[in-house]
């Protein structure tokens, strides 16, 4: 059998071990990696046969897998990054449990002194329709107290916290009263699939902005030089596609046959269009369907 050599992506390599600067203080920093692009080729090919390898080329067999969802090759490909992030938002990021994950001790070791902090400009206004997300941006003006005020919390949470290490306080209860903006590191391993799962949701313009400043790191400095035919055909079939329910698709075609009054009444009764007098009530699914509608440059019908 012939000998194997290990996948080389010097794009990848050539960022291997730097830190990738995210928000103020955090950073992702790629520490290894199996695999890329011919890797998930390879995975398919295996599973079809050889005759396959003829049929259709690297980057039309990865579009393939992805428009198709079939997901296993994607596996055949890990990455292994080492993280800081801010502990607020470690608490979204370790729910996705597909990955390997060691994260830094403050039970063996000293918290990092290390704060996510916010600008005058970049405080986010509560949403009035997700309960939760948050809206536009409050004045500066508004902003200004607060960070400051942000700034003299975190300063006192940091020297409560080395005074108790002074005094002999254990590490693991010296530790509670910091704040959640304080940061964590972890390294963080996960294949190529799941990866690209958390990137799906972390990069929505509905998820954290301060998450989503990590996911866009990872995706556009990570993931788009490490396998870009598979990151192309994630943007095109993932990120950039809209999916129809069954009741969005019937009301879709009705629209495209310009049979109004029947695109009205399956939405009657699916229940998307109660008055309450003030106009339509709002109406999660009604509502999402109306913004792809918008996507597509066609007018809701009601």
């Amino acid at each position: 059998m012939a000998s194997l050599s290990r996948v080389v992506v010097p794009a990848l390599d050539s960022i291997l071990g730097k830190r990738l600067t995210v928000l103020d203080d955090g950073f992702v920093r790629v520490v290894d990696y199996m695999g890329d692009d011919t890797a998930v080729v390879q995975a398919a090919r295996i599973s079809y046969g050889e005759g396959a390898k003829r049929k259709r080329s690297d980057r039309g067999l990865i579009r393939y897998l992805m428009r198709h969802r079939h997901t296993s090759p994607f596996e055949m490909c890990e990455i292994k990054l080492h993280v800081r992030v801010p502990m607020d938002c470690w608490r979204q990021w370790i729910r996705h449990r597909t990955a390997n994950v060691n994260e830094y001790s403050t039970r063996y070791s000293e918290s990092i002194d290390a704060a996510m902090v916010t600008a005058p400009n970049a405080w986010r206004a509560q949403a009035t329709t997700n309960r939760q997300g948050s809206a536009e941006l409050l004045p500066s003006s508004v902003g200004k107290p607060l960070s400051l005020e942000e700034r003299d919390l975190q300063s006192m949470a940091r020297r409560v916290y080395e005074s108790r290490l002074e005094a002999g306080v254990a590490r693991e209860q010296a530790r509670k009263d910091l704040p959640l903006s304080t940061c964590t590191e972890a390294y963080w391993k996960i294949d190529l699939h799941n990866l690209l799962h958390f990137l799906a949701l972390r990069l929505d313009a509905t998820a954290q902005l301060e998450i989503r400043s990590y996911a866009t790191v990872i995706a556009e400095q990570i993931v788009a030089i490490w396998c870009p035919l598979v990151w192309e055909a994630f943007r095109e079939y993932r990120l950039k596609a809209i999916m129809f329910s069954g009741i969005e698709q019937r009301i879709l075609a009705a629209l495209m046959r310009s049979d109004l009054s029947a695109a009205i009444a399956l939405a009657k009764a699916e229940g998307w269009l109660g008055v309450d007098g003030q106009g339509l009530k709002a109406h999660r699914e009604r509502i999402e369907f109306e913004s792809k509608l918008e996507t597509l440059g066609v007018l809701p019908p009601w």
